[in-house]
Formats: C-alpha cells, sequence, structure tokens
C-alpha cells in the first residue's frame, strides 16, 4: 500500500499484490486456516482499493475518457458484487464448505475486474488525461488507501461526495477492530 508514480502505476501494483496472496490461497489445501487470515489480507487490500478508485479513479473517468459515466459504472457494479461477496466471507471459518466456494468466486470476480482495468480502463484514461493529472491522482489515491475502511461495507455510499466524507471515519472504526483482533495477522 502506497508505492509511488501516477495513479495507474500504483493501482496496477496493488493488483499485483491481490495476486500475490491469491497465489498464496491457492497453494493451501481447502480447510487450511491459514486460507482465513489470508482471505482476510485480501480483503483488506481489495477495500481499501475499491474505496480509493471510487473517490479518485472513477470520478477522473467520468470528467476524461470518452463513454467514461458507462465505464465507471460498470467497475462499481463489479466492486459492489465483489464487495457483497466479501461481506458473505468474512463471517465464515476455513473448513466451513461454503468458505472455499466465495473465496473462489471472489477470486474468479476480482481477476476479472483486475483484467478489465488493465486492459481497457487504464489504456484508455493514459490516453486522455494529462501526465500531471495521473500523479496527482496517485497522490490522492495513496491518501485515500491509509485512511479507507478495511472491512467490507455494502450499503456504503460509492461516489463522492458522500463516500469521501464517511470513509476516513469508518477505516479508523475497521483499523482499530482489525488490530484488537489481529485480522490478518498469523495466530
Amino acid at each position: 500500500m502506497g508505492h509511488g508514480g501516477n495513479v495507474i502505476d500504483e493501482l496496477v501494483t496493488d493488483h499485483r499484490e491481490v495476486e500475490e496472496i491469491f497465489g498464496k490461497i491457492e497453494a493451501l489445501p481447502p480447510g487450511h486456516k491459514n486460507r482465513r487470515m489470508y482471505a482476510d489480507q485480501a480483503t483488506m487490500e481489495l477495500v481499501r482499493h475499491s474505496v480509493a478508485e471510487e473517490a479518485y479513479l472513477y470520478p477522473a473517468v467520468r470528467k476524461h475518457v470518452a463513454g467514461g459515466d458507462a465505464l465507471a459504472d460498470r467497475e462499481l457494479e463489479d466492486h459492489a458484487k465483489a464487495e457483497r461477496i466479501m461481506k458473505d466471507l468474512e463471517g465464515r471459518e476455513a473448513d466451513d464448505p461454503e468458505f472455499d466456494r466465495l473465496l473462489v468466486a471472489l477470486m474468479s470476480e476480482i481477476r476479472e475486474h483486475l483484467a478489465d482495468e488493465e486492459d481497457n480502463l487504464f489504456p484508455r484514461l493514459r490516453a486522455a488525461c494529462p501526465a500531471g493529472a495521473l500523479d496527482d491522482l496517485g497522490d490522492k489515491v495513496r491518501q485515500a488507501k491509509k485512511v479507507a475502511p478495511t472491512r467490507p461495507h455494502p450499503a456504503a455510499p460509492d461516489k463522492p461526495p458522500a463516500n469521501k466524507m464517511l470513509a476516513p471515519g469508518v477505516g479508523l472504526v475497521d483499523r482499530l477492530r482489525d488490530t484488537l483482533t489481529g485480522r490478518g495477522k498469523p495466530g
């Protein structure tokens, strides 16, 4: 989290980090207790990443890219699907058969979303948005990830200005809960 560079470089690095966590999950047998820890780590990264995209990336897509409203709306729908899966996954233990089904669904949904962003959305944004604006967006995304929630909140607003106002407070509560419970840490 917080890698430097323009918004596209920042988000692609996040994508690689999530894929690395998915690889760790896939390397473990079903039911292994560490799958829960890695699922929590993936969720924490994905929620922070999504909140930052919703606050800064998608408004920029709407502003700079031809057909940006439809593109941003489709990406928000992807986020909503993934967030619902993460919320369902949240209360399940690694040895619950539903855990694996939900985890596979989440990884499939996320991989499809990441490929779409990298193959379609990012090149279009790079072509339409000035380099300085991309750099500025990178800084804003990094800042947003620092205070963003770490748990799925499917009912939370996903468009500015409401999401920008609520995310820091919800993020503070989530990070406190994570610290108190050791969520995402080896048990």
